[in-house]
């Protein structure tokens, strides 16, 4: 009875949380190997069996969302009349030759003309009176080779009021098709997002929230996809985003000392970095996302692990954001096949190691954690930011020019972030120095460049590289309409410093460097753009490294970069549990090689003489000291290991594990250096009892 009472109490109390700190996206019906145990089941598509799915997972405890796809998803009944008796096959985006961009089979990416935006409002009737508590619709995605179906070219009609100009014709009309495709899926979303809001107030008294899943403009500028982004935050109806970053986006090649390769953590960085920076001061919430696996089935297992690790200290150097979509699809992670060792000629598929099961257990019950106060980011230089915009997407970028002044600077332990132009009030206390380049983006507006102006006469330094090569530069954009050849032309004109030419200025408190160079060159240099390092070391006196740290209370993130002037491995001194290791070890230093992360836990922080759980691959709850013994529920998902390490005064004299069933023990290993005692046992959903006797009554 004790037994089933504790555990009975574990599963109310998750029932009655409305924490949603983390959080997964699901398509499979409730399954206890894909139970994961964190705070919020986003299920996913509107299909009949929605009803099932949703009642499984709030079955056992969840707080039930819904997604779907804006830009796709399996919208037949629209495309084939079926809806509204018209078909909508012209709505389907096209390429130059004709061609309808799929998503797989006739699943196509949509132009989101008002009729399929009518469609989407009728379709989210059936989550909304289901009952879910949010609503997200996922990845507003217009590719740039779009803009040639009829759909489009009626929207060209009635929003330019002009006949409709193939894209591809001059640089006038690609940035106008662009423009064009940002706001038709802002507006498509607004439409929505107030349909959410009215719908909900008036059937179920009480508004259901909504939120737009969608990827980095760092990203969709690489892939050449047009989004909202930031438009996204003009919708007064939304109340946030969900970052999707991970390792499919973060491995996305760039350039840097004159190789085109693969830099998943730095990449990672920068899309984190600009969701942090796009809601700052804002309001709305984030949660960022990571994937233990990615889309493509052909990686290996240590592949995934790998860059799996490096988008997760990435997203960690971000201390504000403290809610995470610790993965996107749980079956996949759990159940899927994939390569695990080449036996010959051939690769030998499995399901996810055991050890890297733990390991991502351990990792996604840290994030639940991760709302510290206790803050602090050990760099060469801090308080840096490159200026990025929408206007990335509405160009033909060189992503090369953004990486040339970002790399040279993150390589040397400055963190340097992205800091969108569209948000420059929000990010006005936190940098004191900016790099900005009009090759590959243009400011958003006149009002925009009037911020960037007021943070520089405030005391700001400003870092302008350009080598006014652009031909976008010649668009009839706001600076045009102003009479100014290019933006820097504006810039110049508006600061009073006479004809556009190279040197150093003041202006009120701050400084602009203006150098006439396209910063490609500084990403194509085998130095290392040590050009613009030299500089940057000049402005600010700081001393190059290879590495940067954040803690974030008893929580250490460290990256050591590789491809800089530093090749020895940096050596952390302390003693830590390494989150990494699925083995949980308790070690005194640590080393990390060029090119790597960690991921610890400081055994430092630990005060006084409370026993309590320090770290675990499972969701600890219900947890309680007194007379003596220590007690938790322990909950994860059929068929993994847990290990969990506690913290106690002394070793115990007994320890032992309570299961519904009877089954199932309990092994332990004390560790007396540190205090703390691993244990290891088999998880499960409805969770065991771990109970500790004999624990140094000392508080």
């Amino acid at each position: 009875m004790d037994v089933m009472l504790a555990l009975g109490m574990s599963m109310i109390l998750f029932q009655g949380r409305t924490e949603e700190r983390t959080c997964f996206q699901v398509a499979h019906p409730y399954d206890a190997r894909i139970d994961i145990r964190s705070d919020v089941a986003i299920v996913y598509g509107i299909n009949p069996s929605l009803p099932e799915r949703l009642k499984g997972w709030r079955e056992h405890g969840y707080i039930t969302h819904l997604m779907t796809g804006v830009a796709w998803g399996g919208y037949q009944d629209y495309l084939y009349g079926r809806f509204d008796g018209e078909e909508h096959l012209d709505d389907a985006q096209m390429d130059r030759e004709g061609n309808r961009i799929s998503h797989g089979g006739d699943v196509y990416y949509m132009v989101p003309t008002k009729p399929f935006t009518e469609y989407l409002k009728t379709l989210l009737k059936v989550p909304l009176d289901l009952d879910v508590e949010a609503i997200h619709l996922e990845e507003p995605e217009f590719w740039v080779r779009g803009g040639y179906s009829e759909g489009f070219k009626r929207e060209w009609r009635e929003f330019y009021g002009t006949k409709w100009v193939d894209p591809e014709s001059s640089e006038e009309a690609f940035y106008k098709a662009s423009k064009l495709k940002q706001f038709l899926y802002y507006r498509s979303l607004s439409e929505i997002a107030r349909f959410v809001r009215k719908y909900s107030t008036a059937n179920k008294g009480e508004r259901i929230r909504f939120y737009v899943p969608t990827h980095s403009l760092i990203n969709y500028a690489a892939w050449r996809i047009v989004s909202p982004e930031s438009k996204l935050l003009e919708i007064s109806d939304l109340d946030g985003l969900i970052a999707q970053v991970w390792t499919g986006t973060a491995r996305t090649p760039n350039l840097f000392r004159g190789v085109h390769r693969e830099r998943t953590f730095e990449t990672a960085l920068m899309e984190y970095g600009y969701f942090a920076n796009l809601v700052k001061g804002i309001g709305r919430k984030v949660w960022f996302l990571h994937d233990p696996v990615e889309d493509n089935p052909n990686r290996n297992w240590d592949d995934y692990r790998r860059n799996y690790e490096k988008t997760v200290a990435a997203s960690l150097f971000y201390p504000r954001i403290c809610g995470y979509e610790v993965m996107p699809w749980p079956w996949r992670v759990f159940q899927g096949v994939y390569p695990f060792r080449k036996v010959g000629d051939r690769w030998e598929k499995r399901r996810i190691p055991t050890h890297y099961a733990t390991e991502v257990l351990t990792v996604i019950n840290a994030l639940n954690d991760m709302c510290q106060g206790d803050v602090g980011v050990d760099a060469a230089l801090e308080r840096g930011g490159v200026l990025v915009s929408d206007t990335m997407m509405f160009q033909k970028p060189d992503m090369s020019v953004f990486y040339g002044m970002v790399l040279p600077l993150l390589k040397n332990g400055v963190f340097a972030q992205p800091v969108p132009m569209e948000n420059l009030k929000g990010n006005y206390a936190d940098f004191d120095l900016m790099l900005v380049s009009y090759d590959f983006m243009k400011p958003p507006s006149k009002e925009a460049h009037e911020d960037l102006m007021r943070w520089l006469r405030d005391g700001g330094t400003l870092v302008l590289l350009d080598d006014l090569a652009d031909p976008f530069n010649r668009i009839p954009e706001w600076w045009r309409e102003e009479g100014y050849e290019t933006p820097i032309h504006h810039l110049f004109a508006a600061l009073r410093l006479g004809d556009v030419r190279e040197g150093e200025f003041q202006v009120g408190k701050g400084r602009l460097i203006f150098r006439r160079i396209n910063p490609r060159e500084f990403a194509a240099s085998e130095d290392g753009g040590a050009y613009l390092r030299d500089l940057i070391e000049t402005l600010r006196g700081f001393k190059g490294r290879n590495w940067m740290k954040i803690r974030r209370g008893p929580y250490l993130v460290v990256v050591c970069f590789d491809e800089t002037d530093w090749d020895k491995p940096l050596r952390i001194e302390g003693e830590f549990i390494d989150l990494f290791d699925p083995e949980l070890p308790v070690m005194d230093s640590k080393a990390i090689s060029p090119g790597e992360v960690a991921f610890l836990y400081d055994l430092s922080t630990v005060k006084g003489n409370t026993p309590r759980v320090l770290v675990s691959a499972s969701r600890i709850r219900d947890e309680r000291y007194g007379e003596g013994k220590l007690r938790f529920v322990s909950e994860g998902p059929e068929g993994t290991v847990a290990r969990t390490r506690v913290y106690l005064p002394s070793e115990p004299k007994s320890v032992s594990m309570i299961t519904p069933d009877g089954k199932g023990d309990v092994q332990s290993e004390w560790d007396k250096r540190s205090k703390t005692l691993l244990l290891t046992y088999e998880n499960r959903p409805e969770g065991v009892e771990i109970r500790i006797v004999s624990v140094d009554r000392r508080n």
